[in-house]
């Protein structure tokens, strides 16, 4: 889980490790990132309820952490490996699908009224991504 900031949203985003998207919430940009994790946590619960683990960058950690072990799962923070720019292990999965979804123009502003529309057009834009990988 990672959030990508749009100017007024938070885009939070799940994705397995080939980077295809398993849940989104689009929330005002205000929302602390620990509060982003914990729905998104709760939403993931619920739909694969026999989800153990979950991975997670530096600005989830604390109460999420906290609030995944109460649903019997573990959030594993990420740690900075050097002080210097470097690819950390795992996180570059969503970072990558973040990439991808950037590269559609309705998704690289904020175009959207509500936060629904928002959510809807990564959704299909992840349509479109699969596709176009399963014909490649």
């Amino acid at each position: 889980m990672v959030g990508k900031k749009i100017k007024g949203r938070k885009r939070t985003i799940a994705v397995d490790t080939m980077g295809n998207l398993h849940g989104i919430s689009v929330d005002e940009a205000n929302i602390h990132d620990v509060h982003l994790g914990c729905k998104m946590i709760q939403q993931m619960k619920t739909k694969f309820p026999n989800i153990k683990n979950f991975l997670a960058d530096a600005g989830y950690r604390g109460t999420a952490v906290k609030y995944a072990e109460s649903l019997g799962c573990t959030l594993h923070i990420s740690k900075k490996i050097k002080d210097e720019f470097a690819i950390q292990p795992t996180r570059w999965v969503v970072e990558r699908t973040f990439s991808w979804l950037n590269n559609y123009r309705r998704l690289s502003k904020d175009y959207e009224i509500t936060a629904k529309s928002a959510s809807n057009f990564i959704k299909i834009a992840m349509i479109r991504l699969t596709i176009n990988h399963l014909n490649s």
